[in-house]
């Protein structure tokens, strides 16, 4: 069972969330449940990913919510496609503010989880927001160090200079009232540097799971904020919640798993690795999200 509503946020930018809460069978209004937030990656929609993690989850005894991000999806706000960081940061915290108005929803036991950049964006509210209780991460991306540091890490962060000035001049274009698209994951086949990414490149363009609300891409003028960003930012002293970090062993995101595994200071941590996954197939793969939901379900269970 499911509804869809709509999350007023109070970021100061106005935006409302479109949402998708999931029921789980014993569902009882007179009760409080345990409650798991859904981030779906960046240029994604509740109805991919984040949506069929949110659904599956809510099989395992939660509610759940998977959301479209701010200037995004079925949410409001302008400019559409705006992937600031700091915002889909503060949405996660915004859906943790509409649950505590719940009746229904145990406000001890709300956790947090997402796909790729939702995944750094959950770490990052939870470091901000104690109201969160537990992190689980799927091929994790730390946005802003995939455009730094590329997609396998392998860039220098001053060498990303280039790409702050593509963000500043779309900036200054924008006041001109020129739109300046900047693509997520590759937007043709031929585009893609490698089988991963031509995955990408499949889901999000091709009947695997494109949406209409996905367009694979955002405004150049978020490059600004996410050169800059770091979902991980103290996660040496705030991120202290229970932590289950997913990934595939073939994924070239892992190196953003690996860190903030590193880096996160609780101590209650564990890191499951998907072998012979990739970023992309723990987004839709039949075997692989079950493998990762086998863990996840458990582990909210267990800390929430």
């Amino acid at each position: 069972m499911s509804e869809s509503t709509t999350i007023e946020t109070r970021n100061g930018y106005g935006t409302a969330l479109a949402a998708v809460i999931n029921f789980p069978e014993d569902f009882d209004a007179s009760r409080t449940h345990p409650a798991v937030i859904v981030s779906h990656p960046g240029g994604g929609v509740k109805e991919q990913a984040s949506g069929l993690y949110a659904a599956k989850l809510a099989e395992q005894g939660f509610v759940t919510v998977a959301y479209d991000a701010s200037f995004q999806g079925e949410s409001t706000g302008e400019p559409r496609q705006l992937e600031n960081p700091h915002i889909r940061t503060e949405d996660v915290s915004a859906v943790v503010d509409h649950l505590t108005t719940l009746d229904y929803v145990d406000n001890a036991r709300i956790g947090a989880m997402g796909i790729c950049a939702g995944a750094g964006y959950s770490a990052n509210a939870a470091i901000n927001d104690p109201r969160i209780k537990a992190v689980g991460t799927v091929s994790l991306v730390n946005i802003g160090q995939m455009f730094r540091n590329g997609w396998d890490g392998s860039v220098k962060d001053a060498d990303a200079a280039p790409v702050l000035g593509t963000g500043a001049d779309a900036r200054t274009t924008d006041a001109q009232g020129k739109d300046n698209p900047f693509p997520l994951a590759p937007m043709r086949e031929e585009d893609a540097p490698n089988e991963e990414l031509r995955q990408a490149w499949e889901y999000y363009h091709t009947p695997r799971c494109e949406h209409p609300n996905a367009p694979g891409f955002m405004t150049a003028r978020s490059l600004s904020q996410i050169i800059t960003y770091d979902a991980f930012h103290k996660a040496e002293a705030f991120l202290t919640q229970p932590l289950f970090v997913i990934a595939g062993s073939r994924a070239g995101s892992k190196w953003m798993s690996d860190d903030l595994f590193a880096r996160a200071a609780s101590e209650d941590k564990s890191f499951h690795v998907v072998e012979g996954a990739n970023h992309m197939e723990l987004y839709d793969g039949e075997k692989e999200v079950a493998e990762a939901l086998g863990k996840l379900g458990p582990f909210f269970a267990d800390k929430l």
